[in-house]
C-alpha cells in the first residue's frame, strides 16, 4: 500500500505515465472526469495531455486500455487542440486496438476514428486506415474496412474520399481470409449506394462469383440515394436541417443527391494503363504491310489495348498518325472501321490528353464519311464523337466548315449530324455566337440542298442549336429562310427537347449515341463546369419561350416580338408589277399614278410632289415600301432626264427608307438607279442621302457591298469614284462594325488600278478611312501592288496615323441594330473585339498541301543538315503565305520532335518558326496549343539561357494569339511542372505570376498545379522558391485562400506549416480580380481609340486578355458594380461605410506619442527596425493604431486589397489640413504604416503614398513642426531604400520628399542616414544618396557632414572607383560640390585615392567646378580655338561617351534641388525662412521688411519696341545693378522665358502667351533671336515637369494641362515656322526637344485625357516642322545622338528609338535638297561615334535590324550624292584609319564605281586641281588683301571686318596667318575682337568686353557699348522693377534663370547658351548657365554689401571654423547697425 500512497499524490498527467498499471488506470479515470468537466475547449489544461493521448490508446494493460480509450474519446470530442494528435492516435488505434480480442476496445477505437473525422480530420484518418489494410493481421484489416464502411455510411461520399478506397477494394476481394472478403463485400455494397454504376468498371476484374454476389446485393438496394446522417463540426447548419426533416418526415429534394451522384467520375476511380510499351514490336512494319491480314493483326492488337478505359499519358503521335493513315487511305473498309474503333478507344481512354491530336484526325474522318457502308459510318461516328469530347467545338469548327461545301452529300450529311450531336454537349456558354454564326450559315445553305438526307441533317443540327442557345440567339442567322423551313427547324428543336428531357437526368444528353457508362460523366461534368459562373443567363435563355417574358422583363419580350417581325420583313418576297400597282393605288392618289410616266416633265414633277406628300403622311404599318419604290422605277424610272424630277425621286426613296418598313428586297429595286445617279453633279447629293437612309435600315455592311459591286459593274468612272467617296463618308458616320472588307476589297483593288485619277484618289481616301479602324493589317491586302501605288497608300496611312476614328453618328436601325448589339455584347464577353474581326478578314492561305510527306520526313531525318533544310523550307512556306489557315497538315508533329532535338541550333530555329507561325495563323493557333504549345514550355527547362529566352518569346507570341484559357485547361501544365527542372519551374512560375493577375476567370484545372506549386515552395533551388512565392498571390486570386489551404492537407506536417505560413503572407498581398469590362458605352469608346495604336495587329485576344479590361476599369468603375451579385456587395458596403466616415479619422490622445516613445526605449515593444517587416511588427502597429485611428480607416489601411489602401490615403489627404493637429499626434504611426507600404511592389499604392507624404511634409512645414528622432529613425531609412527604386517617377518623388524633409528635420541629421544609404547593394540607391549628399553640401555647407567632414569625404570618395557608372558620376559630382564650397582643401579631406580615381576627379573638377574669378583668363585658349571655326563650333571636341548621358539628367535635377534649397522663398510661401540655417545673404539684402507680393509680372512687350530719345542722365547710377543693361528687351525676355518652366501651370501659360504674341508678329519676332535655345530649354523642362508630375497628379485639372500643352505646341509651331529663328537651335537642345516630343507622342496617359489625341496630332505636326526648318546639320547630329542614347538605354520604350529612326529616314529623304547646306564632317563624326558605341556585330545583335539599315541608308545616300568626295569629310575623326566608318564608306564608294575611277584619274585630277588651286590661291590672296586694306582704313573698318567674318564663314579653312604676321599685336587683337563682336551680334549675344574680367561700371560704358542705339523707356521701367523686387515689392518667384537678383556683370542668358560649349545636351548647358548665374550673383553681393575689392571672397571660403565664425560675426554686426 505504500507504493499506492506514493502515486495517489501525483497529479493526473503524471499518473497517466506511471509505470504501475493501477496508477495509470486511476489516472485515466480521473482524466476522463476532468475532460467531461472542462467546459472551455481552449483551456490550457488540454495542452498538458497533448503528448499523452497516444499512450492512452496504446496502453499495454487491457483493463487500463479500455479506460484510456474512453478518456481519449472524451479528449478528442471536447479539446480544441485534439486535431494535432490525429495521425499518431489513429495509427495507435489501428495497430494496438483493432487487434484486441475485446469487442468494446474495437468499438471505442472505431468511435475515436469517427470522432476525428467529425472534427475535420477525415483525410488523415482515411490515410491511416488505408495503411492498416496492408497489415498482416487480418483482424486489423477487417476492423479498418469496417471503420471505413461505417465512416462512409454516416458521413457520406463527400467527406470520405472514395477514389483511394475503390483503388484498394479489388485487392481485398483476393484475400485468403473469408472475414476480409466478407467485409470488403459489405464495403462495396455501401460504396455502390453512393456512386452506383461508377463502381462497376474498377471491379470488373474481380472473381466472377464475387461479382455475381455483389450484383445480387446491389439489386436489393433501394433506388433512393442515401443521406448523410452524421455531420462535421463545420456542418452544424446541415445537421439542424437534417434533424428538422427527420422530425417532419419529409423527403429532401433530389437535386442534392444528383449532385452527389455526379460528383464521382468512374474514370477518376480507374488506374491508368500504360499501353505504348505493350504495342507489338513489329507494329510499324505490319501496319504498312501489303497484305490486309497483317494490317488487320496489327490493328486488332491495338484495339485490344485501347479497350482499357483509362490510358496513361504519353506520346501517341506516331500511333495516331498510323491510324489516321489507315482511316484516310486504306482501301479495305473493314480495316477503316477497325482503325476508327482504335481512335475512339484512344480518345475515350486519354480524354483531354487526346485533344492534342484531335485537329489532325478530324479532317480525315470527315472526308472518310463518303463511305456508304453502315458499319464503317457507325465506327467513324463513334470515333469522331469520342474525339469531340476531348477538345472543343471552336478547335474543330474550321475543319467542319471545310467539308460543308463538299460535293459528296454523305460527307455533308454526316458533318451536319456530327454537329447536331456535338451541339447537345454544349451550353450557351460553350457555344458563343462567334462559333455558331459561321456554322449556322453553312447549315442554312444545306437546308436548300438537293439531297433530302443533307437537308434533314441540317434541320436537325439547326434545331439542336436552337434548343441549346434559344430561339432569339439563332433567329438572325435564319433571316433568309421562309416560314416553312423555320417551322421545320422548330419542329426538330422540339424533338431534341424531348430526347434531352429524357436523358437530362443521366447527364444532359451525354449518354446519347451509344456511349459507354465510362464515357457519360465527363459530358455531364463539362457543361456544369463551364456554365457554373453565368448560371442566371443560361437558365433564362434556355428556358421555354413561355417562361421568357416574366424572367427577362418587358424589354426582352418586346425585343423578341420586334425581332420576329423584322426577320419576316427581311425575307420579303419579290412582288409582281401588277401586285405593286394594286398596292400603290391603295395608298397614292390616282392622279399621281397617272402622271408618273407622263411625257410632260412638269406633270411628272407634280406627280412626284403628290407622291412625296402621300409618303410623308402615310402610316408606317401600311406603307408598301416595295410597291412604292417599284412605282418610282416605272418608266422612265431611273432614266429620267429632268433633274428636278430626278431629285424628287431620290428624295422620296430616302423618305420611304426612313419612314417605312424597308427590306433588302425593296433596296435591291432602287440601288442600281441610285448608284447610276451618284456621280451626277445635280442629283449626286440626293442619291447619297438615299443610300445613307438605306444603310440605316438595311445595315451599312450589306448596302456597301451592293453599292460597290454595282458601281464597278458599270464603266462610269465618276460613279465609281463617288461610290467610294460615299462609302468612306458612310464608314465615318456609321462606324466600322460588321463591315465585311472581303466583300469589296477586290473592287477597291480594281479602283486602284483604274486609269481615271479621281477613281484612284477615291480608293486611296477610302483606304485611309478604313485604316483608321483596321490599322496595319489592312496593308496586307495590298502587299502585291506596284511600289509607286504602295507608296501612295502608305502616305495616306501615314496621314491617318495617330488619329482616332470619329464616334459614329448614325446606326443601323431595327433588326440589324439588335443583332449588332448582341454581337457587341458577345465580343465584349469573348474579348474578341474589333481586332478579332480584322484578323478574320485577312486573306489566309491553306498551306496543308505544301506540307508534303517528303518535307515532314526531311524535318525528321537523321542527318541534322537535312533536318535544317526541312526547317528552312517550312519557314519559307510560312513566310511566303504570310497568313495561313489553321490546317497545316503534319507539320505540328514534325516541329514538336524538333523541339527536343539534340542540336540546339535546330531547336532555336524551330522556336523562331513557331513564332512566325503565331503571327501567320492568328487566332486559329488555339487548336495547336496542346500539340505544339506545351512542348515549347518543355524547352524552358533547357540549360542554355538563350534557348530559354527564345522559348519564352515564342510562348508569349502564342499566348498573344490564343489567350490563356487553352494553356490552363487540362493536366498538361501540371505535368510540365512535375518535371523537377529548376529552370523550367522558375520560368513557368514567373510566366504564370505575370499572366494570372490579368485574367478574370480561369479553368478549374488550375487546381491541378497546386501540388507542384507547393513542391516548388520548398525546392532546393532558391530562384524556384522565390518564383513560387511570387506566383502564390496570383493563384490565390483565382482559387481562393480556402481551397489552397485545404490542398495543404496532403503535405507532410513540417512542409504544411511552412506552406500555410506562406499562404497567409500571400493572402495579405493578393491582387484584386480585374473587373469585367463595362458594357454600356465602354465598347464604343474604348475600341476605336485602341484601334489606331501601333499594336493593332496584337489586339487579338480572348476574353482572358487584360488590355480591354484595363481601359474599362479606368473609364468607370461604376459600371462594373452594377453587374451581378458580386458587384452588389461592395456597393452596399460602400453605403454603410459612408455613414460611418462622417466623424474624425484620427483621435487625438494627449501624450500618447510620448508614451509610445517611452515604451520603445524601455524595450516594452519591438523597436521599428527590420530588413523586411515581419508579422509581429504589423500586428504591433495595428494594435497601436487601433487607439487613435477610426475603426473603418484602420480596416482599410490593413486590408489585403491595395485599392482599399489607395482609398484610405485619399481620405487622409482630404482631412490633412482639417485634422492637422491629430495628424501630427499620430505622425509616428502614419510614418510607420507608410514604411510598410514601401515594401510592396505595387506602383499604384507607392505613388499614392508618396503623394500623401509630399502633402504631409508641406503641412508640417506650414505648421512649423519638426520631426523627432523617434519619428525620423522609424521612417527615413526606409524612405532612402525607395530612392533606389527602378522606376523614375518613384525616384523623382522620393527626391522631392527628401528636399522637403530638410525643412522639418535638420540636414546635418539627415546626412548620416544618406551615408548609410551609400552602402547599399543597389547601385541606383548608392548613386541617388551620393547626389543627395552633394545637394546637402551645396545647400548647407560643410557643417552638414556628420560626424566629421574628413570621415564623410573619405567614405564618399571610395565610390569614385565603383563599378557602376552612375555611382561614379554621383560620387565625383558630390566631391565637386565640396570643392565648390571649400576649394583645394578637398584633396586633404578625401585622403589617398588610387591614381585612376584621382585623375578622374581632377578632370571632373577642371570641367565641372564653379569658375573662380581668375578662371576666365585660363579659358581664353579654348575660346580661341572655338572662334577660329565659327561655322563648326563642335569641331574641336569629341562628344562625351554615351555612359555619361544618364548623369546629365541628374545634373539638371540636382540643379533644381540646390536651387529650391537655396531659395529661401517660394511663390507660394513668400515669407517662410530657411530652417536650421541663417541666410545672411538674404538678411543683408533685405533692408526693409518684406511686403506681400503680387503673383506675376505682366509685361507690355509693345512698349519695348517703340523708339524714344534718351533723357540726359543727371547723376551716376545709384546701384551698379543696372550697368550693362544696354538692352532691357533681352532681360525682359529672359524673365518671361524663365517663367515658361514654372511649376505653376497658370504662370507658365501666361508666359507662353506673351512669347507667342511676339512670335506671331513677324516685325517683332526678331527680338527673340539669341534666346531660342533658352526658350527651348525652358519648354523642355516644362514638358518633363508635366510628364513626371502633373499627369500623375489627380488634383491637377486635366483641362488646364491640355491648355498648357496647346500653348506649348502653338508656341513651338510659331517658332519653327520661322526658319531664321529655328536654325538658331543648337544640337544638344534639339536632341532633348525631340526626345521630349517623342516621349509625349507615346504617352498613353495623354491619349486618355479628353482632347489628348488633338495634342498628339499637334506634336506630330511639330516634329515634322522641327525636322524641316531646323539647322539640318544640328538636326542630323541630334537624331544620331538620340538614337544612340535610346538604343543604349534599356529603361525606355523601344518605340522611342523606332520614332527617332523614322525621323532620320525622313531627313534622309530630303538629303538631295539639303546636301549643300550640311556640314558633312560633323555628321560623319556623329556616325563614327555611333559606330564606336555600336559596332556592326553589336548592331546586328539588336532585336531589330532597322538601326543598322538606317545607318547604311544614310551612308549610301551621302555616298550617292557626293561620290568619292565623301572621304574628304572625315577630318574630324581621330585615327580615321581605324574607323569602321571610313572602311564602310570606301566600300560603298567602290561599289558605286566611283572609287576606281577616282584612283585612275587621280593624276589628271591633281593636275587640273593644281591649276585651279594656283588660280584660286592668287584670287584668294587678292580678296584677302582687299579686305585687310578696308580694315586698315578708318572709314571702312567696320565693312572690312564684316567682309572678313563672312569670308571666314564661307571658307573656314582659310589661312589668315600670312596677312597678320607682319602686323602689330594691337592690330591682331583688334581684328580678333572685331570678329568676335560680329559673331555675337549675328548670334544674338549682347556684347561683352572681352579684355577685362569685370568690366567697368557706369552709364557711359553701357551707352557706348550699345552703338548709340535709342534706349527705350522700358529701360527705366526695368530698373525700377528690379529695385522694387530687391525691396520685396515685386514678385520674387524665380523661374529658370529668374531676374530677381539680376547680376551686374552677367552676360545675358542667351550669350551663355549661344556660345555653344562642347556638350551634347541642353541639361548640361542649363547646369553651366545656372552655376555662372550663381557665381556672378554672389560676386555682386560681395561688392555691393562690403564695398571691398576682394573678388574671390565668396568662393574661397576659409576652411577653418574660426575664420568662418569671424566672418559670421562681422556680417551680423553689419545687419544690426543697418536695422537700427
Amino acid at each position: 500500500m505504500g507504493d499506492d500512497s506514493e502515486w495517489m499524490k501525483l497529479p493526473i498527467d503524471q499518473k497517466c505515465e506511471h509505470k504501475v498499471w493501477k496508477a495509470r488506470l486511476n489516472g485515466y479515470e480521473e482524466a476522463l472526469k476532468l475532460f467531461q468537466k472542462l467546459e472551455d475547449e481552449k483551456s490550457p489544461e488540454w495542452g498538458k495531455y497533448l503528448g499523452l493521448i497516444k499512450k492512452f490508446v496504446t496502453e499495454s494493460n487491457a483493463v487500463a486500455q479500455l479506460k484510456g480509450l474512453e478518456a481519449a474519446l472524451a479528449f478528442i470530442e471536447n479539446a480544441h487542440v485534439a486535431g494535432k494528435t490525429t495521425g499518431e492516435v489513429v495509427s495507435g488505434v489501428v495497430t494496438k486496438v483493432f487487434n484486441q480480442p475485446k469487442a468494446r476496445a474495437k468499438e471505442l477505437g472505431m468511435d475515436i476514428c469517427l470522432m476525428y473525422i467529425e472534427i475535420e480530420k477525415a483525410e488523415v484518418v482515411q490515410d491511416e486506415l488505408l495503411k492498416g489494410l496492408d497489415n498482416k493481421n487480418p483482424k486489423i484489416v477487417v476492423a479498418c474496412i469496417e471503420t471505413l464502411r461505417k465512416a462512409l455510411s454516416e458521413f457520406g461520399s463527400k467527406i470520405v474520399t472514395l477514389k483511394p478506397v475503390v483503388k484498394i477494394l479489388p485487392k481485398q476481394f483476393e484475400s485468403r481470409e473469408k472475414a476480409v472478403r466478407d467485409e470488403a463485400k459489405l464495403l462495396a455494397v455501401e460504396i455502390y449506394k453512393w456512386i452506383r454504376d461508377a463502381l462497376r468498371p474498377p471491379l470488373q476484374n474481380i472473381n466472377s462469383v464475387q461479382l455475381k454476389e455483389l450484383e445480387e446485393e446491389w439489386v436489393k438496394l433501394p433506388s433512393s440515394p442515401p443521406k448523410q446522417t452524421r455531420f462535421l463540426r463545420s456542418q452544424q447548419d446541415l445537421k439542424a436541417k437534417f434533424e428538422q426533416q427527420q422530425a417532419q418526415g419529409d423527403q429532401s429534394d433530389g437535386d442534392e443527391e444528383e449532385e452527389t451522384a455526379a460528383a464521382v467520375d468512374p474514370y477518376d476511380l480507374l488506374e491508368p494503363v500504360e499501353i505504348l510499351s505493350k504495342m507489338p514490336k513489329d507494329f510499324d512494319e505490319k501496319i504498312e504491310a501489303k497484305k490486309w491480314q497483317e494490317r488487320k493483326e496489327a490493328l486488332e492488337a491495338i484495339e485490344a489495348l485501347t479497350k482499357n478505359l483509362k490510358l496513361e499519358n504519353g506520346d501517341y503521335g506516331d500511333l495516331v498518325r498510323s491510324l489516321k493513315k489507315v482511316v484516310g487511305k486504306d482501301a479495305n473498309v473493314m480495316l477503316v472501321s477497325l482503325a476508327a474503333k482504335c481512335l475512339a478507344g484512344l480518345a475515350s481512354g486519354l480524354r483531354k490528353k487526346f485533344g492534342t491530336y484531335a485537329g489532325q484526325v478530324v479532317p480525315t474522318i470527315l472526308e472518310k464519311f463518303k463511305e456508304k457502308k453502315p458499319q464503317v459510318v457507325q465506327a467513324l461516328q463513334e470515333a469522331i464523337d469520342a474525339i469531340f469530347l476531348t477538345t472543343t467545338l471552336q478547335n474543330l469548327s474550321e475543319d467542319i466548315l471545310g467539308v460543308m461545301d463538299n460535293k459528296n452529300p454523305s460527307i455533308k450529311q454526316q458533318a451536319s449530324l456530327f454537329l447536331a450531336r456535338s451541339f447537345r454537349h454544349c451550353t450557351q456558354a460553350t457555344l458563343p455566337k462567334s462559333i455558331l454564326k459561321p456554322l449556322c450559315a453553312a447549315l442554312v445553305k444545306q437546308v436548300n440542298d438537293s439531297a433530302p438526307e443533307v437537308r434533314d441533317a441540317a434541320f436537325e443540327a439547326l434545331g439542336t442549336a436552337m434548343k441549346v442557345v434559344g430561339e432569339k440567339a439563332v433567329n438572325p442567322f435564319f433571316a433568309d429562310l421562309d416560314k416553312l423551313k423555320l417551322d421545320k427547324i422548330k419542329e426538330c428543336s422540339d424533338k431534341v427537347e424531348l430526347s434531352g428531357g429524357k436523358k437530362g437526368a443521366a447527364g444532359g444528353g451525354a449518354a446519347v449515341d451509344k456511349k459507354s457508362a465510362a464515357r457519360a460523366p465527363p459530358a455531364a461534368e463539362a457543361p456544369s463546369k463551364s456554365s457554373a459562373p453565368p448560371k442566371k443567363t443560361q437558365t433564362a435563355a434556355a428556358s421555354k419561350p413561355s417562361a421568357g417574358p416574366p424572367k427577362k422583363g418587358k424589354a426582352a419580350a418586346g425585343g423578341k416580338t420586334k425581332k420576329t417581325s423584322d426577320s419576316k420583313e427581311l425575307s420579303e418576297t419579290e412582288l409582281s408589277a401588277e401586285v405593286c400597282e394594286e398596292l400603290a393605288a391603295g395608298v397614292l392618289p390616282a392622279s399621281c399614278l397617272q402622271q408618273l410616266d407622263s411625257a410632260n416633265w412638269k406633270e411628272r414633277l407634280a406627280s412626284m410632289e403628290e407622291f412625296q406628300r402621300a409618303v410623308e403622311t402615310m402610316d408606317k404599318a401600311v406603307m408598301p415600301c416595295q410597291a412604292l419604290v417599284r412605282m418610282l422605277a416605272k418608266k422612265p424610272g431611273w432614266k429620267e432626264t429632268n433633274f428636278q424630277v430626278m431629285q424628287m425621286k431620290l428624295h422620296i426613296v430616302a423618305l420611304v427608307a426612313q419612314r417605312g418598313q424597308f427590306s433588302k428586297m425593296s433596296a435591291s429595286v432602287v440601288l442600281d438607279g441610285l448608284v447610276d445617279k451618284i456621280g451626277d453633279v445635280k442629283c449626286g447629293g440626293n442619291a447619297k442621302t438615299a443610300l445613307m437612309a438605306i444603310g440605316e435600315v438595311c445595315s451599312l455592311p450589306w448596302t456597301a457591298e451592293q453599292v460597290v459591286s454595282l458601281a464597278f459593274a458599270q464603266k462610269n468612272p465618276k460613279n465609281q469614284a463617288e461610290s467610294l467617296n460615299w462609302l468612306a463618308n458612310a464608314m465615318k458616320e456609321f462606324g466600322f462594325a460588321g463591315i465585311n472588307v472581303k466583300g469589296f476589297i477586290n473592287n477597291v483593288k480594281t479602283a486602284l488600278g483604274a486609269t481615271n485619277p479621281a477613281v484612284r484618289t477615291a480608293a486611296i481616301t477610302l483606304l485611309g478611312v478604313m485604316y483608321l479602324y483596321m490599322g496595319q493589317p489592312l496593308r496586307m491586302f495590298f502587299e502585291d501592288e506596284k511600289p509607286a501605288l504602295l507608296a501612295q497608300i502608305d502616305a495616306e496611312f501615314e496621314k491617318m496615323q495617330g488619329q482616332s476614328p470619329p464616334a459614329p453618328i448614325r446606326s443601323t436601325k431595327k433588326a440589324a441594330a439588335e443583332e449588332q448589339g448582341e454581337e457587341a455584347t458577345e465580343q465584349d464577353e469573348d474579348g474578341g473585339g474589333a481586332g478579332q474581326d480584322i484578323m478574320d478578314l485577312l486573306p489566309r492561305t491553306d498551306i496543308s498541301d505544301k506540307i508534303t510527306s517528303d518535307l515532314v520526313s526531311k524535318i525528321g531525318d537523321k542527318n541534322w543538315k537535312i533536318r535544317k533544310e526541312g526547317l528552312d523550307e517550312a519557314a519559307a512556306i510560312i513566310s511566303e503565305a504570310k497568313f495561313v489557315t489553321a490546317s497545316i497538315g503534319d507539320l505540328p508533329l514534325a516541329l514538336k520532335e524538333r523541339l527536343c532535338d539534340s542540336n540546339k541550333i535546330l531547336v532555336q530555329q524551330t522556336l523562331s518558326i513557331l513564332q512566325q507561325l503565331a503571327t501567320a495563323m492568328g487566332p486559329g493557333l488555339k487548336q495547336h496549343v496542346k500539340a505544339l504549345g506545351f512542348p515549347v514550355i518543355t524547352v524552358l527547362g533547357d540549360s542554355k539561357s538563350n534557348l530559354r529566352t527564345a522559348a519564352m518569346a515564342t510562348l508569349q507570341a502564342w499566348v498573344e494569339q490564343t489567350g490563356m484559357r487553352d494553356w490552363l485547361e487540362g493536366e498538361d501544365l501540371s505535368e510540365e511542372l512535375k518535371r523537377e527542372n529548376p529552370f523550367l519551374r522558375q520560368e513557368v512560375l514567373g510566366w504564370l505570376a505575370e499572366k494570372l493577375p490579368s485574367l478574370r476567370t480561369v479553368p478549374g484545372d488550375l487546381m491541378l498545379c497546386l501540388p507542384q506549386l507547393f513542391a516548388c515552395l520548398e525546392d532546393r533551388n532558391a530562384d524556384v522558391r522565390k518564383k513560387a512565392q511570387d506566383a502564390l498571390p496570383s493563384f490565390m486570386m483565382h482559387l481562393g485562400y480556402d481551397k489552397m489551404n485545404k490542398a495543404t492537407g496532403k503535405l507532410k506536417p513540417a512542409s504544411k506549416d511552412q506552406v500555410v505560413a506562406m499562404l497567409e503572407k500571400a493572402r495579405a498581398v493578393m491582387p484584386a480580380k480585374p473587373a469585367a469590362p463595362a458594357k454600356t458605352g465602354g465598347k464604343g469608346s474604348a475600341e476605336p481609340s485602341r484601334a489606331p495604336s501601333a499594336s493593332r495587329s496584337a489586339a487579338v485576344s480572348d476574353h482572358l486578355d487584360s488590355k480591354p479590361e484595363a481601359k474599362k476599369v479606368r473609364g468607370g468603375g461604376g459600371a462594373a458594380a452594377k453587374k451581378g451579385p458580386a458587384g452588389k456587395k461592395p456597393a452596399a458596403k460602400g453605403l454603410k461605410d459612408d455613414e460611418d466616415k462622417s466623424g474624425p479619422i484620427f483621435i487625438l490622445i494627449p501624450s500618447a506619442k510620448e508614451q509610445r516613445i517611452k515604451e520603445e526605449k524601455q524595450l516594452k515593444i519591438l523597436k521599428w527596425n527590420f530588413i523586411t517587416p515581419r508579422d509581429e511588427y504589423v500586428e504591433q502597429l495595428k494594435a497601436q493604431m487601433a487607439t487613435c485611428f477610426a475603426k473603418w480607416l484602420l480596416d482599410e489601411l490593413f486590408h489585403f486589397d491595395f485599392q482599399r489602401h489607395v482609398k484610405a490615403i485619399g481620405v487622409m489627404i482630404e482631412r490633412l489640413n482639417s485634422e492637422s493637429d491629430a495628424t501630427i499626434g499620430c505622425l509616428d504611426l502614419i510614418l510607420k504604416w507608410v514604411t510598410l507600404r514601401f515594401f510592396e511592389t505595387n506602383t499604384t499604392i507607392l505613388m499614392k503614398v508618396l503623394e500623401y507624404l509630399k502633402l504631409l511634409f508641406t503641412m508640417l512645414n506650414t505648421e512649423g513642426y519638426h520631426l523627432t528622432e523617434y519619428e525620423a529613425n522609424s521612417f527615413v531609412p526606409y524612405l532612402i531604400l525607395k530612392v533606389g527604386e527602378s522606376k523614375d517617377v518613384v525616384r523623382k518623388d522620393v527626391r522631392a520628399i527628401l528636399a522637403m524633409l530638410c525643412k522639418v528635420y535638420p540636414a546635418s541629421k539627415l546626412f548620416p542616414f544618406l551615408m548609410d544609404g551609400t552602402k547599399s547593394k543597389n547601385s541606383k540607391q548608392r548613386a541617388e544618396c551620393l547626389e543627395e549628399l552633394g545637394c546637402l553640401i551645396e545647400g548647407y555647407g560643410m557643417n552638414v557632414c556628420q560626424p566629421t567632414p574628413a570621415k564623410c569625404l573619405k567614405e564618399i570618395a571610395v565610390h569614385i572607383g565603383d563599378r557602376d557608372t552612375s555611382v561614379r558620376n554621383a560620387a565625383l559630382n558630390t566631391v565637386v560640390a565640396v570643392y565648390n564650397v571649400c576649394g583645394e582643401q578637398v584633396y586633404k579631406l578625401i585622403g589617398n585615392l588610387s591614381e585612376k580615381d584621382m585623375s578622374m576627379l581632377e578632370e571632373r573638377i577642371k570641367r565641372s567646378a564653379k569658375k573662380t574669378p581668375a578662371a576666365p583668363a585660363k579659358q581664353s585658349a579654348p575660346e580661341k580655338t572655338q572662334r577660329e571655326h565659327p561655322t563648326n563650333p563642335n569641331a574641336t571636341f569629341l562628344r562625351k561617351p554615351v555612359q555619361e548621358d544618364p548623369a546629365k539628367l541628374k545634373i539638371m535635377y540636382r540643379t533644381y534641388r540646390i536651387q529650391s534649397r537655396q531659395n529661401a522663398q517660394h511663390s507660394d510661401h513668400p515669407s517662410i525662412p530657411k530652417e536650421f540655417q541663417l541666410d545672411l545673404d538674404m538678411i543683408e539684402q533685405d533692408q526693409n521688411s518684406v511686403c506681400e507680393l503680387p503673383d506675376l509680372v505682366q509685361h507690355k512687350l509693345d512698349e519695348l519696341l517703340e523708339p524714344l530719345m534718351i533723357p540726359e542722365p543727371k547723376i551716376r547710377s545709384v546701384s551698379p545693378h543696372f550697368d550693362d543693361l544696354h538692352s532691357s528687351t533681352a532681360s525682359t525676355i529672359n524673365f518671361v522665358i524663365s517663367q515658361v518652366a514654372s511649376g505653376d501651370i497658370g504662370t507658365s501659360i501666361q508666359a507662353l502667351a506673351q512669347i507667342d504674341e511676339v512670335l506671331r508678329q513677324e516685325d517683332k519676332a526678331d527680338v527673340m533671336s539669341g534666346h531660342i535655345d533658352q526658350l527651348l530649354i525652358a519648354t523642355i523642362m516644362q514638358l518633363r515637369l508635366i510628364n513626371s508630375t502633373h499627369l500623375a497628379d489627380d488634383r491637377v485639372d486635366k483641362k488646364d494641362l491640355i491648355k498648357l500643352y496647346s500653348c506649348i505646341m502653338g508656341n513651338m509651331l510659331s517658332l519653327f515656322s520661322m526658319e531664321t529663328l529655328a536654325k538658331e537651335a543648337s544640337m544638344g537642345v534639339l536632341k532633348d526637344l525631340m526626345h521630349s516630343l517623342i516621349t509625349l507622342m507615346l504617352d498613353s496617359r495623354v491619349e486618355d485625357v479628353e482632347d489628348g489625341t488633338q495634342v498628339i496630332r499637334s506634336v506630330n505636326l511639330l516634329v515634322i516642322r522641327v525636322l524641316e526648318h531646323s539647322d539640318q546639320t544640328n538636326m542630323f547630329s541630334a537624331l544620331l545622338v538620340l538614337l544612340q542614347d535610346t538604343l543604349v538605354s534599356t529603361a525606355g520604350s523601344p518605340k522611342v528609338s523606332e520614332l527617332v529612326m523614322k525621323c532620320l529616314w525622313r531627313m534622309i529623304r530630303f538629303l538631295p535638297e539639303n546636301i549643300n547646306s550640311l556640314n558633312l564632317d560633323r555628321i560623319l563624326l556623329d556616325v563614327h561615334n555611333f559606330m564606336k558605341v555600336f559596332p556592326k556585330e553589336k548592331l546586328k545583335q539588336l532585336k531589330t535590324d532597322v538601326p543598322h539599315r538606317t545607318l547604311k541608308t544614310l551612308c549610301h545616300t551621302l555616298c550617292k550624292l557626293t561620290g568619292a568626295k565623301i572621304l574628304d569629310h572625315l577630318s574630324m575623326i581621330e585615327n580615321r584609319n581605324e574607323s569602321e566608318l571610313e572602311a564602310y564608306l570606301r566600300r560603298a564608294v567602290k561599289h558605286s564605281g566611283n572609287l576606281s575611277g577616282m584612283k585612275n584619274d587621280r593624276g589628271n585630277e591633281k593636275a587640273t586641281h593644281g591649276m585651279d588651286d594656283r588660280m584660286s590661291k592668287a584670287k584668294v590672296s587678292d580678296i584677302l588683301s582687299e579686305i585687310f586694306k578696308k580694315i586698315g582704313s578708318k572709314e571702312n573698318t567696320k565693312e572690312g571686318l564684316t567682309e572678313l567674318y563672312e569670308y571666314k564663314q564661307k571658307y573656314s579653312d582659310a589661312d589668315l596667318e600670312p596677312f597678320l604676321k607682319n602686323t602689330s599685336q594691337f592690330f591682331q587683337s583688334y581684328v580678333e575682337r572685331g570678329l568676335r563682336v560680329i559673331e555675337s551680334e549675328r548670334e544674338g549675344k549682347p556684347r561683352i568686353p572681352s579684355t577685362t574680367v569685370i568690366p567697368q561700371h557706369g552709364i557711359d560704358s553701357s551707352i557706348s557699348s550699345s552703338n548709340n542705339e535709342e534706349l527705350k523707356p522700358a529701360v527705366y521701367y526695368e530698373r525700377l522693377k528690379i529695385l522694387r523686387q530687391r525691396q520685396g515689392l515685386e514678385n520674387t518667384s524665380r523661374g529658370l534663370g529668374g531676374s530677381e537678383d539680376e547680376p551686374p556683370q552677367r552676360p545675358a542668358i542667351s550669350s551663355l547658351l549661344s556660345s555653344k560649349p562642347p556638350v551634347a545636351s541642353s541639361t548640361d548647358m542649363l547646369h553651366s548657365k545656372l552655376s555662372q548665374l550663381k557665381e556672378s550673383r554672389e560676386l555682386y553681393q560681395q561688392e555691393h554689401n562690403t564695398y571691398s575689392s576682394s573678388p574671390s571672397r565668396s568662393h574661397t571660403r576659409s576652411a577653418s571654423p574660426a575664420a568662418n565664425l569671424d566672418d559670421l560675426k562681422k556680417r551680423l554686426e553689419r545687419i544690426k547697425s543697418k536695422r537700427q
